[in-house]
């Protein structure tokens, strides 16, 4: 906390105190220097908290040079305490600072705190992880050596513009996201009293990033059938292709999370460690009714000796794998491609499994409740992809039956 300073000023014949506050000017908080006289020498005029006899004011002199009087420190301090409160119970910012250090020192701390009450951090290791990414290739640049209440809108705007040439728009979405989320939490901390990237506006031109691919259930299937010989590979497939697991999901899979009618979805492998899934919802049991994941799933269970617990897929020592990097690049991958069928990824299953859930029961919400989902927006927006243009004319005949104008 600042100490403010007391100096004499000469043509006015009186002695004042500087110190900085926060002032709301243009719907923005700014620090400001501000001055408050404290007494004058004659008595013609002083602040009113001076009880101090006036001709314990007159300006003295040590070395040549003017000295305060020792109680004008009291006033120093009763004023500058009636401004903090003032700007505590108006909200107003406390202390400004640089946004790398408030990035470094109250943002990035606020992520990685671990909770008691779960006893794990506040932001997943992967988000954190992202953060950082997004914050060294962009926004510390971009910040460089500005204070949090020196940021304005416009200079995001420009930012992101900027971008537009060489940055897809879901990355600048990523970009305008954590800016927004560090000065939401330095509104919270009273640091400033807006958000200034609640104005940031998004590029027109912002270029739109190449349609992400999936697999339809025939290409999925050409690819089971290309690992007939490695059933524990074709069993992965079937998993994001049919069921629409996550990589991570299916690399946490236990055989205990199976039985005769549904899988338990309980953990996540992220970064090579044992994780829960991605979101609360994720967290789900799912119907084992399909036969093109109940065939390799059992055929692998009779190979892996009829485990009762452990891992599905697991290294020498019976612990999880760390990622699923080395079955796809090692194994499946080069079998896909030597059988001329083309690779995807895996991600590629879970977008494919949205899609043909859709075709198959005409219900966006059969696809959301598969993919676990906490809204449908994502699901529609992210994962599910054109369907055929058989089920698109089979709808559109729905459709027509339904309002009675159906072709006869």
């Amino acid at each position: 906390m600042q100490r403010g300073c007391i100096f004499w000023r000469e043509d006015k014949g009186a002695w004042y105190l500087k110190y900085r506050t926060s002032e709301l000017k243009g719907g923005s908080v700014r620090r400001i220097h501000r001055s408050v006289r404290l007494c004058t020498p004659n008595g013609s005029e002083h602040h009113p908290s001076c009880e101090a006899r006036k001709e314990e004011h007159r300006p003295r002199r040590k070395n040549g040079k003017i000295v305060a009087p020792k109680n004008l420190e009291h006033l120093r301090d009763k004023i500058l305490n009636a401004a903090r409160v003032n700007e505590q119970s108006t909200g107003r910012v406390r202390q400004d600072m640089l946004v790398t250090e408030f990035w470094e020192q109250r943002y990035l701390p606020y992520c990685e705190e671990v909770l008691p009450l779960t006893g794990k951090p506040r932001k997943r290791s992967s988000t954190v992880r992202g953060y950082k990414q997004i914050w060294r290739q962009h926004l510390a640049g971009h910040l460089g050596k500005l204070m949090l209440n020196e940021y304005e809108p416009s200079m995001g705007t420009r930012f992101l513009e900027s971008l537009t040439g060489t940055q897809s728009k879901t990355t600048l979405k990523h970009i305008k996201a954590l800016g927004g989320s560090i000065f939401k939490r330095a509104v919270v901390e009273q640091r400033i009293k807006v958000n200034p990237w609640h104005d940031v506006q998004m590029p027109d031109d912002a270029i739109e990033s190449p349609r992400t691919q999936h697999y339809t259930i025939e290409e999925a299937e050409d690819i089971i059938s290309a690992l007939v010989d490695h059933v524990d590979c074709q069993l992965i497939m079937a998993l994001s292709c049919f069921l629409g697991l996550r990589p991570g999901e299916i690399a946490g899979l236990r055989w205990e999370d199976f039985d005769k009618e549904w899988l338990h979805i309980r953990r996540s492998v992220v970064r090579g460690h044992l994780d829960t899934p991605k979101t609360q919802e994720s967290i789900a049991d799912l119907p084992l009714v399909d036969q093109r994941i109940l065939i390799p799933l059992k055929l692998w269970w009779e190979r892996s000796g009829r485990p009762t617990e452990g891992f599905l897929f697991q290294n020498a020592d019976g612990s999880h794998l760390h990622d699923l990097g080395n079955l796809l690049g090692k194994k499946i991958r080069p079998i896909v491609k030597s059988a001329g069928l083309e690779w995807k990824t895996l991600y590629a299953g879970r977008r494919g499994a949205a899609t043909s859930a859709i075709e198959a029961t005409g219900s966006a919400a059969v696809a959301q409740q598969l993919l676990r989902h906490k809204t449908m927006t994502t699901t529609l927006n992210v994962y599910k992809k054109a369907i055929s243009v058989e089920a698109f004319k089979a709808g559109m005949k729905k459709l027509a039956a339904a309002n009675g104008k159906e072709e006869s």
